[in-house]
This record gives C-alpha cells, sequence and structure tokens, in this order.
C-alpha cells in the first residue's frame, strides 16, 4: 500500500542521493498539481470517453470509460494509487485507449467517497492529504477486491464496445498493484495480463498475501518495482519470481531506478523516462496476451 513508510523512504532516498531536500520535495508536492503531459503517440486512436456509473453488491462506483470511437476492442481495468480517480488517471487511462483499448479506470473509494476523493493538486506529502486518504484505503481489504474485481469485469462483458473474445488486461498503481493480483485470481478465465507499477504489499506473512493466489491465476505479468521499495523489501521481488515460475506463468520483475510513485504524471517524484518505459514495457505485454 501508498503508505507512511513508502513515503519516508522516498523522502530518504532523496536525500541520500543529494538530489532534492526534505524542504524542496515538499515543495514539489504541492506544486504537483502541475501535471505533466504525457506524450500522444503518433498512432494515437480517436476515442470516446465517458464518466459511468456501476453497480456493485457494495453500492454504486463511479468511474471513467475510455475506449476507440471503432471498436470493439480488449479491455483494461485500471485500479488508481491511493488518491484515487482524478485528472492524472483520466489522462493515463485516455492515453491507452487510444493505443487501442477500452479502459475502466475505478474509484476504489465509492463506498466511502465520491471521486475527486482529494482536491486538484493534492500530494500524499501533505499531513491534511494523508488523513484524508489512510482511512478510505484502510477500508479496503481482499475481500471488498474480489467483490470489486468480478463486478467490474462483468460490466465490462457487458459493453459493446468490448470484444468478448480478448482476453482482459487490469493495471494497478501503489495500491492498486495487490488488487491487479486479486482480480486475476478472481475472474482468472477474463484476465489475460497484469500489470503492477511500484504496487505495495505483493508479497507479505498474512494468510491473504496476494502472491500465495497465484497458483490460480492464467495471466501473464509485469511488475515494475520501485528502486526503493526494492531496498525496503529486497526479498519481495525474488518470491514473486519463484512463485511465478512455479506456477508456469510468464512474469517480467524489474527494479526501476525510480522513486515509489514515479507513474503518474502529478506525483511529486514523477520520472518521465522511467515512466515511458514502465509504459512501454506493459503495451508490449499487453499486444502479446490480450491478442
Amino acid at each position: 500500500m501508498c503508505d507512511q513508510d513508502h513515503f519516508e523512504d522516498d523522502l530518504k532516498t532523496f536525500s541520500a542521493k543529494g538530489a532534492v531536500s526534505r524542504r524542496q520535495f515538499g515543495a514539489l508536492s504541492i506544486g504537483a498539481g502541475m501535471m505533466a503531459l504525457l506524450p500522444r503517440a503518433a498512432n494515437a486512436q480517436s476515442v470516446t470517453e465517458m464518466d459511468v456509473t456501476i453497480k456493485t453488491p457494495d453500492g454504486a462506483c463511479d468511474a471513467y470509460f475510455v475506449h476507440p470511437a471503432k471498436g470493439p476492442s480488449a479491455a483494461v481495468l485500471v485500479w488508481p494509487d491511493i488518491l484515487g480517480l482524478r485528472p492524472a488517471f483520466r489522462q493515463m487511462g485516455k492515453r491507452l485507449a487510444e493505443q487501442g483499448y477500452a479502459v475502466l479506470t475505478v474509484n476504489p473509494f465509492y463506498r466511502m467517497k465520491p471521486s475527486p476523493v482529494v482536491p486538484a493538486g493534492a500530494s500524499f506529502a501533505d499531513p491534511e492529504v494523508r488523513k484524508m486518504v489512510m482511512p478510505l484505503a484502510q477500508g479496503l481489504n481482499a475481500t471488498t477486491h474480489n467483490t470489486d474485481a468480478r463486478a467490474f469485469v462483468a460490466w465490462l462483458d457487458t459493453q459493446k464496445v468490448v470484444d468478448r473474445k480478448r482476453k482482459i488486461g487490469t493495471t494497478g498503481y501503489c495500491m492498486g498493484g495487490p488488487i491487479v493480483m486479486r482480480t486475476a485470481a478472481a475472474v482468472p478465465d477474463r484476465i489475460g495480463a497484469g500489470a503492477s507499477f511500484h504496487g505495495g504489499g505483493l508479497v507479505t506473512k498474512n494468510p491473504d498475501s496476494p502472491h500465495l493466489l497465484v497458483p490460480t491465476m492464467k495471466a501473464s505479468f509485469l511488475f515494475a518495482v520501485a528502486e526503493n521499495d526494492d531496498q525496503r523489501e529486497p526479498d519481495a521481488k525474488n518470491v514473486l519470481k519463484d512463485t511465478y515460475a512455479k506456477a508456469n506463468l510468464p512474469a517480467e520483475i524489474e527494479v526501476y531506478p525510480a522513486a515509489h510513485g514515479w507513474c503518474p504524471p502529478d506525483s511529486a517524484v514523477y520520472n518521465e523516462a522511467q515512466a515511458e518505459k514502465a509504459w512501454s514495457r506493459m503495451l508490449v505485454l499487453f499486444k502479446k496476451a490480450l491478442a
């Protein structure tokens, strides 16, 4: 999960490298509302975008759905980080749709609060923001992850713009990483690919640790691991490698020279070069696994 420990690790990493002081990091965080503009691919397709509401056993989830104007297309379910569904994730979802996918980005906190759950420009570095989002994140668990995964996949399969003959992909950032793994386990016959970007809590000692679900999955995976997350939990990547190898499932697991949270374009630690590398690896995975 994107928790206090990850935030402190980010600060320590920057200080150790001399890249930015604690005060400078705070200034960057406050200015995180100045979202980076993601590059648009030369082959970008025209897309249709809309806000949707999806009924689940626990209520009604607000979400953003964007898909190629001409379809049908393979679907991708996106789980945001701890700051939830917001402009940065809408931008990322639209960009993925322009590559030929029907993309559903959900508000994981819909049971408690509609999106956006934080104001524009909010940063996890702000103690007040953490006070808002930590209780929301702590209100989710393995059960809610599974319930939501089944509901959202079922909704996607009712959409005419979704090609049901093709497998579904799913991506998750920060706390979305373990949800991606639980999604692949909850609906194994539909999920063909999963991608976790600086995911937290993928390997734990708890009986509901996501990595224990790997034998029930059928999906190929990409794990883009943050450098400071790996420093904090150096054995996690090896456990993942061994677990996927034993299950005979393809999994690309790589530590990126970037801080936890480096992928969203509104992050204070956004690293464009490494974010683009991770994005390109995801596209390679989807092209192969969602064919």
